[in-house]
């Protein structure tokens, strides 16, 4: 994997203090009682040919996120740019072209591709409806090209779904999102559901394709050991926000907020001499429907003060694009040493 180049130039997408709050209805007419705050400010730059890997707990907010940016689900707040462009409040027959450039590759492969059509209608559709191709023969020669370079055979576009490996659709997958001539593809749990080799040849290929096309990759994961090997930083987080953003060497190497250590703690050792202390957090996350004042993760963490339950910290920078949204870098040293939680 090569890392992110130096050269700054504008971010090909940039989002800002992202929203999606979900209501909650209930009574007789239907009166919203509630809302679900499923994302509530989220602020992060994917560069080109840049990975930033997405990670947290199950019900964290970070597959709203992807789906947020797509307008899968409509965003309730914040900003989202594509090259500059802001995208997220533009009516939806001007977004649809721009679906070319930004694509998703979901969990689950099988309920992500017809059943009824054949690999060959699948890649060709994303080619047709963007008017990628001028006659039959250059869409065969688009199909034939996309089925080389996720590895697959060509003779194979005559089959239909059922008939591959939980791998090879998931290839497939890639495939269609290759199709339109994506910049940016956002993988949601892509290899989640893929055994241990499986997994890997993905990733492989992901880097692979990364390189040899400059794609931009959203890569939203629960598995940190494979976003390590995937990915140019990390974004981490907690109930709806992002806690912690660093460079991937960084983020494993030094993390600042407890959460993100609580995570890494969990991430399995390949040596089983080696050793690590882990992190043990009580209690359980909090409901996203009521979340805590204060910070988010103080009703679980180990160092929590007086500051935490009153006042909501936010992201500040650590030095070298390194940003944490926690007080415990802020507070005096005797604040920090009352780590027994009440």
């Amino acid at each position: 994997m090569k890392e992110a180049g130096a050269t700054k130039q504008r971010p090909l997408l940039e989002v800002n203090a992202l929203k999606k709050h979900f209501p909650l209805q209930g009574g007789l007419l239907g009166r919203t009682t509630g809302y679900v705050y499923a994302v509530d400010g989220v602020t992060f730059t994917v560069d080109r040919g840049e990975t930033l890997s997405i990670v947290g707990e199950s019900g964290c907010g970070k597959s709203t996120v992807g789906k947020a940016i797509l307008r899968l689900t409509e965003p309730t707040g914040g900003e989202v740019f594509l090259d500059g462009r802001r995208i997220d409040n533009i009516p939806l027959s001007q977004f649809r072209p721009l679906r070319r450039r930004m694509q998703m590759v979901f969990q689950d492969p099988f309920s992500s591709l017809s059943p009824c059509m054949r690999v060959r209608d699948i890649l060709a559709e994303p080619i047709v409806n963007f008017g990628l191709a001028g006659s039959k023969s250059e869409l065969d020669d688009r199909i034939a090209l996309l089925m080389d370079r996720v590895r697959l055979p060509r003779d194979a576009i005559s089959r239909r779904p059922h008939e591959f490996s939980g791998g090879q659709r998931q290839r497939l997958c890639i495939a269609r999102a290759l199709a339109p001539g994506a910049d940016l593809i956002i993988c949601d749990e892509a290899v989640s559901a893929l055994d241990v080799s499986v997994k890997a040849q993905i990733i492989n290929l992901m880097s692979e394709l990364q390189d040899e096309l400059g794609l931009a990759l959203l890569f939203i994961s629960h598995d940190l050991a494979i976003v390590e090997h995937l990915t140019h930083r990390v974004a981490v987080m907690y109930l709806g926000k992002v806690v912690e953003i660093a460079n991937r060497r960084t983020l494993f190497a030094a993390s600042k907020h407890p959460y993100t250590r609580a995570l890494l703690s969990a991430v399995p050792v390949p040596d089983p001499a080696a050793k690590r202390e882990r992190v043990i957090l009580r209690g359980e996350v909090p409901s996203p429907i009521n979340p805590p004042s204060g910070c988010r993760f103080h009703t679980r963490c180990p160092y929590v003060f007086e500051r935490c339950r009153a006042e909501e910290p936010q992201l500040r920078s650590m030095g070298d694009g390194h940003m944490a949204a926690c007080h415990l870098e802020e507070a005096p040293e005797p604040a920090c040493a009352g780590s027994a939680q009440t």
